[in-house]
């Protein structure tokens, strides 16, 4: 290697404490930034090219560069997100944290290679003003990550010529990710909608026309239906009402037979005023002063149970359901059913 390659190593050598700075500083900016504006990736990573890394590379085309600086891979950046779409917000955060020199930087989706599936990163060479060296940032989805791995481990793309059969192979297998790359950002797109479209549903009242799943359930959750029952309850003790999750219900409700939120709706309309009653006589002798948010829903269910015939076995099944099966299930469902028995529920 000539006097001029070794100079460039020698000024390697003298600026690895800021490519570590840099190493610590640019991984955490962006981090933070992915996080401020709720993108999930599954890395950010970084890399200082290595002295023997850049020393063959110096080896092989030492006189394209005159200093350190001109060499834009010293320092490198990976984000991996899981969406197709989500590069292109992640490019619009990049933009604006860092100087981009657009004449170097190269969009590889635009390539539309056939066998480019594994690297059609987008690639940004940046600048930080805090730092001298320009670097490079790559993005690209999982799977994307993940075909490149895989071909950098079989050897494909290193210029050894492999048998037709197996380019052929290997082309129709980046065809199929490519086509689930895309498939998943379009199935998030499309729940995002159909998750908007059941909320505007809830919100206009339109639950005869919102099927009872996952999704639905917690839009009509969100709507807080059981409230007005709640501070009722509350009430009767000037008690304090502690928020609990309430999605557990929804298998209840699933084997009420409910189908669509009206369904649900028309249970709690029907019984909400037995359930009340149920937790007068369960409050009115003690002097509790907190009471959990699902008690109206709980006795809701418990007295949908009895007047449905369900009996006591009905009650150990429901509390089996929403507290995980125990044997104090059963001592449980024993009272309650004693006590709505007493005031005729």
């Amino acid at each position: 290697m000539d006097l001029h390659c070794e100079m460039i190593l020698e000024e390697y050598r003298e600026a690895k404490p800021i490519l570590e700075r840099m190493l610590v500083e640019i991984p955490a900016l962006l981090r933070e930034a992915l996080a401020k504006n709720g993108i999930l990736v599954t890395a950010v990573d970084a890399r200082i090219k290595t002295e023997e890394s850049l020393r063959g590379k110096l080896e092989l085309k030492g006189n394209k560069y005159a200093t350190l600086s001109d060499i834009t891979d010293i320092f490198g950046g990976r984000i991996i997100t899981f969406y197709t779409d989500d590069v292109d917000r992640i490019a619009a955060i990049v933009e604006q944290l860092f100087e981009i020199d657009w004449d170097n930087s190269v969009d590889k989706r635009m390539l539309h290679q056939l066998d480019s599936f594994g690297y059609n990163s987008l690639h940004y060479i940046c600048r930080m003003p805090e730092f001298p060296f320009r670097f490079e940032l790559q993005l690209r989805t999982t799977l994307q990550h993940a075909w490149a791995s895989i071909n950098h481990d079989i050897g494909y793309k290193t210029g050894v010529e492999i048998p037709r059969e197996y380019l052929r192979r290997i082309n129709r297998l980046a065809g199929i990710l490519e086509m689930a790359d895309d498939e998943f950002s379009r199935i998030r797109s499309e729940i995002t909608d159909y998750r908007r479209r059941v909320q505007q549903l809830v919100q206009n009242g339109k639950l005869d026309d919102v099927l009872l799943d996952g999704d639905t359930f917690n839009s009509y959750l969100q709507a807080r239906p059981f409230d007005s029952l709640n501070k009722r309850i509350a009430a009767i003790n000037q008690a304090e009402i502690q928020e609990v999750p309430l999605i557990r219900y929804l298998p209840v409700f699933v084997a009420f037979g409910c189908k669509t939120l009206g369904d649900v709706q028309r249970l709690v309309k029907q019984y909400s005023e037995d359930a009340y009653r149920l937790a007068r006589h369960q409050l009115g002798n003690t002097d509790l002063d907190i009471i959990s948010s699902a008690v109206g829903v709980q006795n809701i269910c418990i007295v949908c149970i009895l007047a449905t015939g369900g009996g006591k076995m009905g009650l150990v099944r429901f509390f089996d359901a929403i507290n995980g099966h125990n044997t104090q299930n059963e001592a449980i469902a024993d009272m309650t059913f004693n006590l709505a028995k007493s005031i005729q529920l």
